[in-house]
């Protein structure tokens, strides 16, 4: 049940709502916008009358959610959810943000090249992965704690912000003081007691798309953060796979904006992942902000030929400071801005 209460509703009147929400067995969680306090009760309560709320002092409107994500839906936060970093930037605002970066972290100076080619192109996230989940267990699969040293390191030195993924509930404790925000890849999309345990994090999340996942799955997934209290959640269309073999994935770019519909959650674009061809990549990050996309996260490589994962798909340096050229140039025409 989502109780809205009236704008500028008294402290008192709000009290009262949740005490009486709580009575009944709802999980309560609560979102205040600028003037609007907007109570979801998440649970099955055997019996209650909406309209006994509607009455209530304070009380706008109430009325049953429909939907089975109850916190990811947008009717929890009608005006959208930002996330606003310690460094002051704003996640989920009118600047499209942009995370750029190797796909692993390979050696201290391949990871700080990266992050001043990625500082100068004004991308305010560095992008790298420290555990690296691999389909070969052959494959490299990281520098593990060491990777994670490198990019703090780097992040002190410039300014930006730190992404990188999380595979596994052990490495939750082990990441906190080196990163900024968590990544969980389309993998773990529905590793579920990975999601609840972020939940009780207070630390920003970024979730991938699983690779065969449903708009609904997605969004039921985003619910297990969410109902742990962390609401600093972001989503991300990272492509979906399909019959078609052409390019790695299908990005499906309509996803961005059927989510936009349906959630208050900041949406990302990855097209690196999305077609996985590097010169497939910017006509993809330029159609996601197109359609709506609050940021992109993209792979670059100081040398993409020699790179230990995903060369491929990463963009040369130069490509990036070309990308986000236009992308300063497209953003005002969707309301947009690019820093």
């Amino acid at each position: 049940m989502i109780v809205a209460m009236q704008d500028n509703a008294a402290e008192a009147h709000i009290q009262a709502v949740i005490e009486r929400m709580v009575e009944l067995g709802f999980n309560v969680h609560r979102t205040t916008g600028a003037n609007q306090t907007i109570l979801a009760g998440v649970g099955s309560p055997a019996h209650f009358e909406v309209a006994e709320f509607t009455v209530l002092a304070g009380v706008h409107n109430a009325y049953r959610i429909s939907s089975p994500y109850k916190l990811a839906g947008r009717g929890f936060r009608p005006e959208g959810t930002t996330i606003t970093f310690p460094n002051g930037v704003v996640v989920g605002g009118t600047e499209v943000t942009l995370m750029a970066g190797p796909c692993s972290v390979e050696s201290r100076e391949q990871i700080l090249i990266s992050a001043k080619i990625v500082k100068a192109a004004g991308c305010q996230f560095l992008r790298g992965g420290a555990f690296k989940p691999r389909s070969s267990p052959y494959s490299f699969q990281g520098m593990g704690l060491e990777g994670l040293k490198l990019l703090r390191e780097v992040s002190n030195e410039t300014g930006l912000l730190v992404i990188t993924e999380v595979m596994e509930i052990s490495q939750i404790e082990l990441m906190l003081p080196y990163i900024d925000c968590f990544q969980v890849g389309a993998r773990n999309m529905q590793n579920f007691n990975l999601l609840r345990e972020l939940g009780h994090v207070r630390k920003p999340v970024l979730m991938k798309r699983g690779i065969a996942a449903t708009i609904e799955e997605v969004l039921l997934s985003a619910e297990y953060i969410l109902s742990g209290g962390n609401y600093d959640l972001m989503l991300c269309e990272r492509g979906i796979r399909t019959f078609e073999t052409y390019t790695r994935n299908t990005m499906d770019i309509s996803a961005i904006p059927v989510l936009k519909k349906l959630t208050h959650l900041p949406v990302f674009g990855d097209p690196s992942h999305g077609v996985g061809i590097r010169d497939l990549v910017s006509p993809m990050a330029l159609a996601s902000v197109a359609a709506g996309a609050d940021g992109l996260l993209m792979e670059m490589h100081p040398n993409p030929d020699k790179a230990m994962s995903d060369g491929a798909q990463s963009l040369y340096p130069e490509q990036l400071e070309k990308l986000v050229a236009k992308l300063r140039m497209l953003a005002p025409v969707v309301g947009r801005t690019v820093a």
